[in-house]
């Protein structure tokens, strides 16, 4: 584990650990200092940010789990920017949504019953490269937020891709 100290006094952590043959690196304490807790979370030369935040008092007259989970992809984080006709980027992209249902799903238990304050999730993609894929990185960054904010929550959680190439088990 190294620390270091930011500008502003506070710790920075950062963590890294092998995820099969690639470095992971989870940087904690250095990005959107306002929300509960956010990490950024890297694999070779993808890198998301995850926030994860929670309004102050229970909201009244609902008689469910108030969670909202959302992946943000944009063009720029694979080093494209939209030109000519379309210069905006529209709605999600179908990966997007399902990344966002995949860690809604995962965490949507763990949080105690009756709990009825606003939670928000953010997975932003800072940077992709064609090698590493930032769902998975969304999901470790989701559970890290979240265990260690202030936010009830029952985790840890985690999730990893493994596949099968040439008879030999690889992650991600």
């Amino acid at each position: 584990m190294e620390m270091a100290e930011s500008k502003n006094m506070e710790k920075v952590h950062t963590f890294k650990t092998n995820l099969g043959e690639k470095e992971l690196t989870v940087t904690v304490g250095k990005l959107a200092k306002q929300a509960n807790m956010a990490v950024t979370v890297q694999c070779g030369g993808t890198m998301v940010l995850v926030a994860a935040t929670m309004s102050r008092s229970q909201r009244e007259g609902i008689d469910f789990f108030p969670l909202l989970v959302d992946v943000e992809q944009k063009m720029y984080a694979v080093g494209r920017i939209p030109g000519s006709f379309m210069r905006r980027e529209g709605r999600a992209s179908d990966s997007a949504i399902l990344n966002s249902r995949l860690i809604d799903r995962g965490i949507r238990p763990l949080f105690p019953n009756g709990f009825r304050n606003d939670v928000q999730v953010t997975v932003t993609v800072l940077s992709s490269d064609s090698e590493n894929q930032p769902d998975v990185l969304g999901i470790l960054g989701a559970g890290i937020a979240l265990t260690l904010s202030d936010i009830p929550f029952e985790g840890p959680f985690g999730g990893l891709r493994v596949g099968r190439v040439n008879g030999k088990w690889v992650l991600n």
